[in-house]
């Protein structure tokens, strides 16, 4: 790789965590030949006192200023910005018509997506996958990887209804939720490598219940309340009680939770197969890891963040690190 790594989205949830993984692995941020080797792209200027050692360009996906200048020498291009709709079609559309501007030798497009976009009528999700298929019609290198969700968010909706006197569970969903932190060294791998178009999807160790999963972070904050059945109806509800939003069935299965860590029958997992990677990270070990005290939770367990911290593997020396200030 001799030019640098432009990451959009930069200051979202994964893509701090991308960022973060990139400049562990460039040693003082920079090239060989001293450039920086993370260039990183926000609709805002860079903050006053930011000493991060990467370029920052400031520019706008959804109007397409600054998005030439962002782009030029890069080459690897990860894209986590979305605008949570409809934009996301018009975003990509103008990265991947920028990146085919660039000229010179190929540009390599990764693109992180959802699982089950193709299965679940939602209007997000229909944006999600008209924004790949403009990349896959493109001109440009690409990478595609599909995920689940991030625990982040499985806490954040359990956060969100912390001072009612009881949460609600969408009755007969699953979840398989992923650490951001494992999908950024995915992607990062992924980047070190050819364009290799649509990769197996990833997804977390277990699969559990909305409402098992509530429960667990209820446990982790103190919380003693009952969780409420909550009916999701129409399509969308029918796609995510059969599973849609879960890694498809593989080869080798994600194992069951333990009923030792679980109030409720344990549910058999899935994956890609063959080669499908998988996240390590349990939800209980993002709880305790301390990066769910945003969520509420004040338990913090230390063998739990440093695993976090190492991206869940269990040998030593692996970079660490989520968040940039």
């Amino acid at each position: 790789m001799n030019g640098p790594t432009l990451v959009t989205g930069a200051t979202g949830t994964l893509g701090r965590a991308v960022v973060r993984r990139l400049l562990d692995g460039a040693p003082g941020g920079r090239l060989a030949d001293g450039r920086h080797a993370v260039r990183v792209l926000s609709r805002r200027p860079r903050p006053a006192g930011d000493v991060h050692p990467y370029d920052w360009a400031t520019g706008d996906l959804r109007s397409g200023a600054g998005i030439d200048a962002a782009v030029a020498g890069a080459d690897v291009v990860i894209h986590c910005a979305t605008t949570n709709g409809r934009r996301d079609v018009d975003a990509a559309r103008r990265l991947t018509e920028a990146v085919a501007r660039r000229g010179g030798p190929g540009t390599h497009l990764l693109y992180i997506s959802i699982v089950g976009i193709d299965r679940i009528p939602l209007g997000y999700y229909r944006a999600k996958l008209e924004a790949e298929r403009v990349i896959e019609a493109s001109s440009v290198g690409w990478t595609v990887l599909r995920t689940t969700q991030f625990h982040d968010l499985i806490a954040r909706i359990a956060s969100a209804q912390r001072r009612l006197p009881a949460s609600a569970a969408v009755s007969g969903m699953r979840f398989q939720p992923v650490d951001v932190t494992e999908v950024a060294e995915r992607l990062i791998e992924l980047a070190s490598g050819s364009p290799a178009g649509r990769v197996p999807d990833m997804g977390g160790p277990e699969v559990r219940s909305h409402a098992e999963l509530t429960r667990s972070w209820l446990r982790t904050t103190g919380r003693r309340r009952a969780v409420l059945p909550l009916w999701l109806p129409g399509k969308v509800g029918e796609a995510l009680r059969a599973g849609a939003n879960l890694v498809p069935t593989g080869s080798s299965p994600v194992p069951e939770v333990p009923p030792s860590a679980a109030s409720e029958p344990p549910v058999a997992g899935r994956d890609g197969g063959g080669d499908a990677p998988a996240g390590r990270i349990t939800f209980e070990q993002f709880l305790a890891s301390g990066t769910a005290a945003r969520h509420g939770s004040p338990r913090v367990e230390p063998q739990y963040a440093a695993a976090r911290r190492r991206g869940g593997r269990r040998g030593p020396g692996e970079p660490g690190g989520h968040r940039l200030p």
